[in-house]
C-alpha cells in the first residue's frame, strides 16, 4: 500500500483496539472498583503498549446488576466510576495520547430502574408508557403462564410477571437477559429518537464511536411465536433465518438510521457490532455501506488450536467481508468468554469444549505459548484486532473463585450451564506486592473480586524489565506491526497462502511472511529470510512448536 493510500485509509480498518473492562482495570479512589481516575492514570501505559484506541465497557448510571449492562441513565456516569466531567476529561486526555475512545452502547434493554420502565410499571396495560417495552398478557388460566416459551440467556424464562396497582398479578414483560434488564420495543418511534439523541450526546463529548451490545437483538417478532425447543440455548447457536428475536431483518434498518447520525460528525467515527450470528455470511448483512463499519469476528473463539480449523475460519471470514467491502475484526478474548491462555492450555480445545472442561487442569506453559502465537497470528491477518485487558500480561482464567464472591447474574438459574464470567474479570495486577497488586492505592478497600495469590508474577512491574515477557512481546509486536502496515500488514494487502508442512499455517502479506507452527514439533523455515519477530525465541531455521514468526527477505 502506498504512503498516499495509508494517509487516506480509515484508521479503524486495521486498528488495534484495547478493551478496558473499567471496573477491573485500575482503581483511582481506593474503593476496590476500577474507575475513570484509575484509567486516566494509566493512559501512558496504554499509549506505550502501542494500541490505537480504547473500547470502554459501560460506565453509565446503573444498579450494576449486570456490571453496567443494565443502564438507568445513558447520559450520566455511574458514581462508582466518576463524574461526567471526568469522562469528558478522559476522552480529551486519551486523544492527547493518540488514543481514540469507543463507548459501549446498550440498545436492546435498559435497567428496570430506568425512568421509562418505572413509569411503565405504574401505568395501565396498553398505555403509551408500556409501549416502549414488551408487555403482554399471559397464557393459560388467569394469564398465569408466560406469553411464549422464550428462555433468558442467563437461564430461566425470558418473561417476568408484574403486579397491578390492586395487588393482583398483571401482564408479563420480556427480558432476554436478567429480569432487571427489560427489553426495549424497537417498533416504538420514541425508542428510535431516544437512542439517536444518546449517540449525539456522546459524540458531542468527543467519543470516536460505539460498540453495540447485542447488536443482533433489538427487534422481535410481534407475534411472539414459541421456539418449541429449537435454538433455546445461548447466543452462539442460533437459527440463520426467521428467528423470532435475534438477527432479524428489521434490526438492520435501525443501523441505517444510526449510520446517518454518525456520518454527520467529522473525525472518521466508527461502529463495531457485537453480533453473535450463525456464520460469517450473516455478519456481512450488518456491514453494508449504509449500516455499520465493523463487527467482531467471533469465529476464532470457537476454533480449536488446529491449523485446518483456523484456516477455514480465516478464509470464510475474509471471503464474506471482502464482498461486503468491510475489514475483518479479529478477537481471541473478551469479558464474556474464558481467557484464551486458559482455553489453549487444555489440549487443543475450542470455546465450547472449554466451557465443558471448565475447572479442569490447565497447562499454563503451553497455554501461554499458544496465546502469544495466536495474537501474533491474528495481527498478521488482514483487518484489525481487539485485545482484552490483561491478555498482554498473559493472564489466565481464574476458575477457583468461591461461589460466594460471584457477581455474574448468569449463574442465577440452575439451568444455565456456562462458566461464571467473573473468572476473566478479576482486577489487573500492576505491581508484584501489596494487598491488591497495585490495582488500588495503599490502604484501599479489597478489590471487588479477589485476585489469586500468584497474580503479582504476572504484573506490569514484573514484566516491564523482562525482554522475554508476554508484555514485552506485545509491545514489540504492535510496534513492528505499525512500522510494516504499508509493506504488507494491516488491511490493504491480500493474504496469499504458502505451501507448508501439516498443521502449519503459512501465508504472505506483501513483504511479510507469517508461519504459525501448530504441529507439536519443530519445522524447517524457508531459507533467504530473516526473523522480524517471533512469539518465542527461534534459533537458526527451526521453528519450535506453538510459535508464530514473521519473516522478511534478507
Amino acid at each position: 500500500m502506498s504512503n498516499q493510500a495509508s494517509a487516506t485509509r480509515s484508521w479503524w480498518r486495521d486498528a488495534v483496539i484495547y478493551q478496558v473492562y473499567i471496573r477491573s482495570f485500575a482503581d483511582g479512589n481506593g474503593d476496590g472498583v476500577g474507575d475513570v481516575a484509575g484509567l486516566r492514570s494509566r493512559l501512558p501505559y496504554l499509549a506505550a503498549l502501542g494500541v490505537d484506541a480504547l473500547w470502554l465497557n459501560p460506565w453509565y448510571a446503573s444498579p450494576q446488576v449486570d456490571a453496567g449492562y443494565d443502564v438507568s441513565d445513558y447520559r450520566q456516569l455511574d458514581p462508582l466510576f466518576g463524574t461526567l466531567e471526568e469522562a469528558e476529561a478522559l476522552i480529551a486526555e486519551a486523544h492527547e495520547h493518540g488514543l481514540r475512545v469507543i463507548l459501549d452502547i446498550v440498545p436492546n434493554h435498559t435497567s428496570d430502574q430506568h425512568p421509562w420502565f418505572q413509569e411503565a410499571l405504574a401505568a395501565e396495560p396498553d398505555s403509551a408508557a408500556r409501549s416502549r417495552y414488551h408487555f403482554r398478557p399471559g397464557r393459560g388460566v388467569d394469564g398465569a403462564e408466560p406469553p411464549s416459551d422464550w428462555p433468558s440467556i442467563f437461564g430461566g424464562p425470558a418473561w417476568t410477571r408484574t403486579v397491578d396497582a390492586d395487588g393482583k398479578p398483571g401482564d408479563w414483560y420480556l427480558h432476554l437477559f436478567a429480569p432487571e434488564q427489560p427489553d426495549l420495543n424497537w417498533s416504538n418511534a420514541e425508542v428510535h429518537k431516544e437512542f439517536e439523541d444518546i449517540l449525539r450526546f456522546w459524540l458531542d463529548l468527543g467519543a470516536d464511536g460505539f460498540r453495540i451490545d447485542v447488536a443482533q437483538g433489538l427487534t422481535k417478532d410481534p407475534a411472539f411465536p414459541d421456539l418449541a425447543g429449537r435454538n433455546a440455548g445461548g447466543m452462539l447457536d442460533l437459527a440463520t433465518a426467521d428467528h423470532p428475536y435475534f438477527d432479524r431483518d428489521e434490526t438492520l434498518a435501525v443501523y441505517e438510521e444510526w449510520r446517518r447520525v454518525l456520518d454527520a460528525y467529522d473525525g472518521d467515527r466508527v461502529f463495531v457490532a457485537e453480533a453473535w450470528v450463525a456464520d460469517a455470511s450473516r455478519i456481512a448483512r450488518y456491514l453494508a455501506p449504509a449500516r455499520l463499519h465493523t463487527a467482531f469476528n467471533f469465529g476464532l473463539l470457537s476454533c480449536p488450536w488446529e491449523a485446518d480449523a483456523l484456516r477455514s475460519e480465516i478464509d470464510a471470514t475474509l471471503e464474506v467481508l471482502a464482498a461486503a467491502g468491510a475489514p475483518a475484526t479479529w478477537v481471541l478474548s473478551n469479558h464474556d468468554v474464558i481467557r484464551h491462555a486458559t482455553r489453549y492450555g487444555r489440549e487443543r480445545t475450542s470455546l465450547g469444549a472449554a466451557k465443558r472442561s471448565y475447572g479442569m487442569p490447565v497447562d499454563r506453559a503451553v497455554g501461554g505459548r499458544r496465546a502469544r502465537a495466536a495474537v501474533q497470528l491474528i495481527n498478521a491477518l488482514p483487518g484489525g484486532t481487539y485485545l482484552y485487558q490483561g491478555e498482554e500480561l498473559g493472564l489466565f482464567e481464574v476458575e477457583d473463585l468461591a461461589p460466594e464472591v460471584w457477581q455474574d447474574p448468569n449463574r442465577r438459574y440452575a439451568d444455565h450451564v456456562g462458566p461464571v464470567r467473573d473468572g476473566c474479570r478479576v482486577p489487573l495486577p500492576w505491581s508484584g506486592g501489596g494487598a491488591s497488586f497495585g490495582f488500588s492505592p495503599r490502604e484501599a478497600a479489597a478489590p471487588w473480586l479477589p485476585q489469586p495469590a500468584g497474580w503479582g508474577d504476572f504484573s506490569v512491574a514484573a514484566q516491564e524489565q523482562d525482554p522475554q515477557s508476554t508484555l514485552s512481546h506485545y509491545r514489540a509486536l504492535l510496534q513492528i506491526r505499525k512500522e510494516w502496515l504499508d509493506r504488507g500488514l494491516g488491511d490493504g494487502t491480500p493474504l496469499e497462502w504458502i505451501e507448508a508442512p501439516p498443521e502449519v499455517l503459512a501465508f504472505r502479506r506483501g513483504e511479510v511472511v507469517c508461519y504459525a507452527n501448530l504441529s507439536g514439533m519443530p519445522v524447517e523455515l524457508p531459507s533467504g529470510y530473516r526473523v522480524l519477530i517471533s512469539s518465542e525465541p527461534v534459533v537458526g531455521r527451526r521453528l519450535p512448536a506453538d510459535v508464530t514468526v514473521w519473516l522478511v527477505a534478507e
